[in-house]
C-alpha cells in the first residue's frame, strides 16, 4: 500500500471510480472461496476450492493472468474441481463457462467426449432429443447419431 492507504496498483478503484474487471474478479473468486455467507459459498469454499497462497496478492494474480478480456470471465480450467491457481485458471467465454460446469452430462461416442449440449450443437439435434432419447433407454450413440424425424402435425 502507498502512504494514502490506497492500493498502489490503482485497479480497486477509489473516489469516484469504480475498481477494473480483473480486481473485481480476484475480489469475487475470493469471496466465494472465503464468505460461507456468500450465496455460491457451497459450490466453492463449501467444496474445498481454495485460491493459492500466490493469489493472496492481487498484483500476482494480475501479473499470471493478465488483464480480463471484455467479454470474459474468471474459470477453473482445465480441472473444474481444482483450486484457484496458475495453470487452472482462464479468462473464459460465458459459452466456455457453461461447458465447463459440473452440473454437465458428458457423453462418449465414436472415441469422442464432449458434453450433451456440444453433441446437440454438433449434430443440429436439440438438446431435449437427446435427453429424452437417453431417458428411454437409447444408447449413447443412438441418441446423439440417429435421425431426427420431422414433426407431423395432427390433422383437425
Amino acid at each position: 500500500m502507498n502512504l494514502s492507504g490506497r492500493k498502489a496498483h490503482g485497479q480497486s478503484g477509489g473516489p469516484g471510480r469504480a475498481p477494473t474487471p480483473t480486481y473485481r474478479s480476484w475480489l469475487a473468486m475470493r469471496e466465494r472461496c472465503r464468505q460461507s455467507t456468500h450465496p455460491s459459498f457451497h459450490r466453492y469454499g463449501g467444496r474445498g476450492i481454495r485460491v493459492c497462497a500466490r493469489w493472496e496478492s492481487f498484483e500476482n494474480f494480475a501479473a499470471d493472468m493478465g488483464e480480463r478480456p471484455p467479454g470474459k470471465t474468471l474459470d477453473r480450467y482445465p480441472n473444474k474441481d481444482g483450486n484457484y491457481e496458475p495453470g487452472n485458471c482462464r479468462w473464459a467465454t460465458p459459452k466456455e463457462q457453461q461447458n465447463n460446469q459440473c452440473t454437465n452430462r458428458w457423453l462418449t461416442a465414436r472415441g469422442t467426449t464432449a458434453t450433451m449440449k456440444q453433441w446437440a450443437d454438433r449434430m443440429g439435434i436439440g438438446l431435449t432429443t437427446i435427453r429424452q432419447r437417453l431417458c428411454r433407454g437409447w444408447s449413447v450413440e443412438q441418441a446423439i447419431f440417429a435421425s431426427v424425424r420431422p414433426h407431423r402435425r395432427k390433422k383437425s
